[in-house]
């Protein structure tokens, strides 16, 4: 059997070469073989219906994987997708042909809740549905005595004839509805089919009073923000607005503020794995500062610099009700990190904080921390990871921390913290901290001492799920000495196989050995206190 082949190298891939491997592996799904003579030969018609579904799961899952490394440069994507559409090829040769039964059976397979109030068909496998699937899943809205006030169409790819199956069906219902999601509803579609799809739905559901709204997943861009604008205009009691992975610009953010006419009673804002840069940041904290009532906010790996970030963090601080807080993966540097310390004093109901590989280094870790200390009293997620800090920021860090007694998950990886900051640290977690889960201090230049001093302070911990010291520079004995300490909960410490006994040394001289490391810290920080705040 002949399995697709790719000319590209980078990703995205064209809609014109996706289209090129559908009528690929649609010849292949009907051209004769030694399995087709096991388990049939499929139609010309349902070969093609299959390769248009084996193409929109190996394109998804592939872009899924992209956006996670957004800065590669998209071959592992294109190798997935490749990977991908041959698996599920086989699986479908191997499947052989469906009866008209069982092809009705498997599109209503896709109806995951169906309770007269929720209707969701986000249920796997991913769709690519005709106007025919689309009346056979959405008669179902039309039943009398239904009085539905939830939608999710995810999963499920709406082309031009199923949008004008859908659309009047979703104008007769707006009225009850108060929560939709849209997400991932356009897949594989060309970006004029597309677009003419978010058009209708949008024009079919403008004038409903919706608290929830997720539009994450379909590549919007700022086209497709306008081609919601029906929607977006008409909407004044947004309490939950997803917009992840919808390829929002600096444009599709203006967007954004320009449409929304109010977001008085947001409570949601999430913008995950986007494009948006420091102007679009600075169109984002435009909606941030009118959001008083925000608890939830993520502008994760959105491409934000200095400039973006000083301006979120200023928004920010209009939202006194704030409990979650989700900036990791951007540049924001040293100048955004003093500008974020100047806010936080105002999240009193601050639980989680994700601050991961934003360059603050020391400067900005030192103000983050003195600011938490005096604010987030029921503070239970901290991630600091991939900042640059050393063992300079962490006294500071440490005595944060062990005022902190309800923290769950405590990530300071990828950083420099070395067994000095290691043994602060671990002071820290000695007393109290009963709710403690997961502590993270891999790749932190950790050695023995750093090591053992970790494991004492959580071992006893009741709640605890996991230790990560992996990727540090911890000798042979250090490693003994640490599995011994966890030997009667030994799933609880997380591997080892990445560590490094004969690691580089710390300074540049090179001179210091693994025994000294450990007497001269041990000895500098016996009788150390932390102040634990209960």
């Amino acid at each position: 059997m002949e399995v697709p082949t790719l000319s590209v190298k980078l990703w995205p891939i064209s809609q014109s070469t996706r289209l090129k491997l559908v009528e690929r592996m649609t010849k292949n799904l009907v051209t004769p073989s030694i399995w087709s003579r096991k388990y049939g030969l499929l139609s010309q018609e349902e070969a093609e219906e299959d390769a248009k579904q084996i193409e929109v799961a190996a394109f998804a899952a592939a872009n899924q994987h992209f956006g996670k490394e957004p800065h590669g440069d998209g071959s592992s994507a294109v190798q997935l997708y490749a990977k991908e559409s041959s698996r599920l090829m086989i699986d479908v040769i191997k499947r052989g042909p469906v009866t008209k039964a069982d092809a009705e059976l498997g599109i209503l397979d896709k109806i995951k809740e169906y309770d007269g109030t929720t209707f969701d068909i986000s249920g796997d496998p991913r769709k690519v549905i005709g106007a025919d699937d689309a009346e056979k899943l959405l008669k179902l809205l039309k039943e009398p005595g239904r009085r539905y006030t939830k939608i999710c169409f995810s999963n499920t790819s709406f082309g031009r004839e199923a949008a004008l199956v859908a659309q009047p069906i979703l104008s007769s219902m707006k009225d009850h509805l108060t929560e939709v999601d849209l997400s991932d509803f356009v897949a594989g579609r060309s970006e004029e089919e597309a677009l003419e799809v978010m058009d209708m739905f949008s024009s079919a559901l403008e004038g409903s009073k919706l608290r929830y709204l997720n539009l994450s997943h379909n590549a919007l861009g700022e086209k497709g923000i306008r081609a919601f604008d029906a929607l977006l205009k008409s909407q004044y009691d947004l309490e939950e607005l997803y917009l992840i992975n919808d390829g929002i610009s600096e444009e599709a953010a203006v967007a954004v503020h320009e449409l929304i006419p109010s977001t008085d009673k947001l409570k949601v804002l999430q913008f995950h794995n986007n494009m948006t840069g420091d102007e679009g940041a600075i169109a984002i904290a435009k909606i941030v500062s009118k959001s008083p009532l925000l608890e939830d906010f993520r502008c994760s790996s959105t491409r934000v610099e200095s400039e973006g970030g000083i301006s979120l963090a200023t928004a920010l601080g209009s939202c006194s009700h704030l409990k979650k807080l989700d900036l990791r993966d951007n540049m924001f540097g040293v100048d955004a990190g003093l500008a974020l310390s100047k806010v936080l004093s105002a999240f009193s109901n601050l639980s989680e904080i994700y601050l991961s590989y934003l360059n603050l280094e020391d400067e900005g870790s030192i103000a983050i921390g003195n600011a938490l200390k005096e604010s987030a009293p029921s503070l239970e997620v901290l991630d600091m990871a991939g900042n640059e800090i050393t063992a300079k920021a962490a006294p500071v860090l440490a005595s944060f921390i062990a005022s902190k007694q309800f923290l769950t998950k405590l990530n300071l990886a990828e950083n420099e913290l070395k067994d000095e900051g290691a043994i602060l640290i671990a002071k820290a977690l000695e007393e109290g901290h009963g709710q403690l889960c997961e502590v993270d201090m891999n790749t932190n230049l950790i050695r023995r001492a750093g090591a053992r001093c970790l494991a004492q302070a959580v071992v006893s911990k009741p709640s605890l799920k996991l230790l990560n010291i992996n990727g540090n520079y911890i000798s042979d004995e250090g490693i003994d000495e640490v599995k011994d300490i966890f030997k009667n909960c030994p799933m609880v410490l997380g591997p080892l196989d990445e560590n490094d006994p004969d690691g580089e040394d710390y300074d540049e001289e090179g001179e210091e050995q693994d025994g000294d490391i450990e007497h001269e810290l041990e000895s500098r920080l016996k009788g150390l206190e932390i102040k634990h705040e209960n």
